[in-house]
């Protein structure tokens, strides 16, 4: 221990006496570690972490596929949940729930917040329990309950200061009075999404049918029961849902469709597709080190051949080659470490900008940090790095050949042949390295500007600005009253200065919230046993299509007095229309119905005007 002390003093006096080698070859390390142990911390965060709930490999994300109407992936209906809920044998239970933004009042200025619609199973399948008070009941969930409501552990501290008498107490959501019941415990994120109240769905069973995908679900795998089982399961019960709860869909349908299950673990939901993205990053990171390791290899090669005559000299005095070899290597270890803590603390601030920007592409962001597996992950590539650009010149040069050395060194300062290529080819290295960085670098540039010129399916989209505009049905019941509501903020959005239209919208093109359902062309029937074609549908007021930038290319745009006299009236795109008529204006006066956009009446819907897409 004594010798390896001494050692190490006299190699951190080589170093201080050599600064400016010493501050390239630390900073260079620590460019290569840094960025090695901060994308790694995203990967660990993102990727490799379990979800923080109980048994999280248990957990599966419970979709559905349709390939006869080119659906990859289908979501929940209420009516399969049911079924799954009282029929299956693979769950130990099943929940659903919904992203929704609501309106609270009464506590001081009115506010949207992020909520939640969930079951009563959901929660608890997952193994939540509330800090103060209960969670829901089936009691809760059933239709005409008293409204109860949970709060995040965050809402709970921002809105009441951490009052613990908060239970019990009543709030204004969308106008309807609701009993807090329960305070969920602190850092609790659900999956994706981050909501500040939790209410219950309060389905009722004899009002839903075979339809509505627009929920999400999950499940807890009973014992012994797998992925596989559990979509085997699911086949089987789907036909039964059909036959429970009758509505527009037969098995016919499911059959043209292809309608099938798809469980999956529930990981896959919350990660996405963000994980090849990152293991590119993470390769590519590690070719930085690379390229650092071999630019210290060439640093530490020139300092070595001005150290012969010293290493020489050493062997002289009857220092072992494994002496002289623990010496370089021992420095290198030092510079590795030295510039593994510097690229620690690079990446720590790194990932905490990270964080504070909060991209909203990057799942479980608050999980990101630097954990023991992140440290131990810097370690073992800071050594790692220290052997590849340390144990080359330790190798070549821990050997001193006195007559050699004397002789090489004497040649003015000049590099013998053999010095000549081993510096050589740590350049060759280098150059190759970087090349193929560079071409990685070329093409994710070229697939961005690509991704920046696809159209979003309006102009000018650095002129559109959105929000969001709740009239909760409590305040204002009557569709005709809600239509006039809205016509008296656009005015007063359009009197605005700077403001040259403004227009509503249910959603606005590539936000990610859509509608689809079954649509159908009175003109083109289908057979009993098909499916209707699904088509996304939005509702739009008067001006949407001016504000967009979207022309009419037939007929007429829809005004407010279509939403005031509940006109049955639409607008299809021009490649809706193209694709059953001749021309866009063929369309005109021919009728459509969707069932979940006509509120399940199966209203048939006269067409004013194709648009352009």
């Amino acid at each position: 221990m004594d010798s390896f002390t001494q050692q190490l003093r006299y190699t951190c006096r080589k170093l201080l006496r050599a600064p400016l080698f010493t501050t390239v070859a630390v900073l260079t390390l620590a460019v290569g570690i840094g960025s090695n142990a901060a994308i790694f911390s995203v990967v660990n965060g993102v990727l490799l972490k379990p979800l923080a709930f109980d048994d999280p490999d248990e957990l599966v994300g419970i979709w559905h596929t349709a390939p006869g109407l080119d659906f990859d992936e289908l979501n929940q209906s209420p009516v399969l949940h049911f079924t799954y809920l009282d029929e299956g044998t693979a769950f130990e239970p099943v929940g659903m729930w919904d992203d929704e933004t609501v309106s609270v009042t009464g506590l001081d200025q009115p506010k949207q917040v992020p909520a939640m619609y969930v079951t009563h199973q959901t929660l608890p399948l997952l193994g939540v329990q509330p800090m103060m008070g209960r969670t829901f009941t089936p009691e809760d969930d059933s239709p005409g309950a008293p409204e109860t409501i949970l709060l995040s552990h965050g809402y709970w501290v921002r809105r009441f200061g951490g009052d613990r008498d908060v239970i019990g107490r009543t709030m204004a959501i969308n106008s309807t009075t609701m009993e807090i019941i329960g305070v969920l415990p602190e850092g609790l994120r659900f999956l994706a999404s981050d909501a500040d109240i939790y209410l219950p769905f309060q389905f009722d069973r004899a009002q839903v049918y075979f339809g509505n995908f627009s929920y999400q679900a999950l499940g807890r795998l009973a014992p012994g029961a797998t992925v596989t089982s559990a979509n085997a399961d699911l086949e089987r019960m789907i036909p039964m849902a059909v036959d429970l709860f009758p509505g527009p869909f037969n098995l016919g349908m499911l059959d043209d469709a292809q309608f099938g299950p798809l469980v999956r673990p529930l990981k896959q939901d919350v990660v996405g597709n963000i994980g090849s993205v990152l293991w590119v990053l993470l390769g590519t990171v590690a070719i930085i080190l690379l390229i650092a390791c071999a630019n210290v290899a060439n640093l530490f090669i020139v300092r070595a051949e001005g150290r012969q005559r010293e290493m020489a000299v050493r062997t002289a005095l009857g220092a072992e080659r494994g002496q002289i070899v623990g010496q370089l290597l021992t420095e290198s270890v030092v510079l590795g470490v030295a510039g593994g803590l510097t690229g620690l603390a690079l990446a720590y601030g790194g990932l905490k900008l990270l964080v504070a920007m909060g991209p909203a592409s990057l799942p479980r962001l608050s999980e990101i940090g630097v954990d023991p597996l992140v440290l131990g992950f810097t370690a073992a590539i800071s050594v790692v790095a220290s052997l590849l650009f340390g144990l080359f010149p330790a190798l070549k040069f821990g050997q001193a050949n006195l007559v050699a050395s004397l002789k090489e060194g004497g040649r003015g300062g000049s590099a013998g042949k053999a010095q000549h290529f081993a510096r050589n080819s740590l350049v060759v290295v280098q150059m190759a390295l970087a090349l193929i960085l560079l071409a990685g670098s070329g093409l994710m540039i070229r697939s961005f500007q690509a991704m920046r010129s696809v159209a979003p399916g309006f102009e000018a989209p650095e002129q559109v600005l959105t929000f969001r505009v709740v009239i909760p049905s409590a305040e204002i019941e009557e569709h005709v009253q809600v239509a006039q509501a809205h016509r008296e903020i656009l005015r007063g959005l359009q009197a605005i200065p700077g403001v040259a239209s403004a227009s509503f919208a249910s959603s606005a093109t590539m936000d990610r919230w859509d509608s689809n359902d079954v649509t159908e062309v009175e003109d083109f029937p289908v057979e009993a046993v098909q499916i209707p074609p699904i088509q996304r549908f939005e509702w739009v007021g008067e001006g949407y299509h001016t504000t967009m930038g979207n022309p009419v290319v037939a007929g007429r745009a829809l005004t407010f007095a279509d939403a005031q006299g509940q006109l049955p009236v639409a607008m299809v795109t021009a490649d809706f229309a193209s694709e059953y008529w001749s021309s866009p204006g063929d369309a005109i006066g021919k009728r459509i119905r969707a069932f979940a956009g006509d509120l399940g009446s199966g209203a048939w819907r006269e067409r004013q005007s194709p648009r352009c897409t």
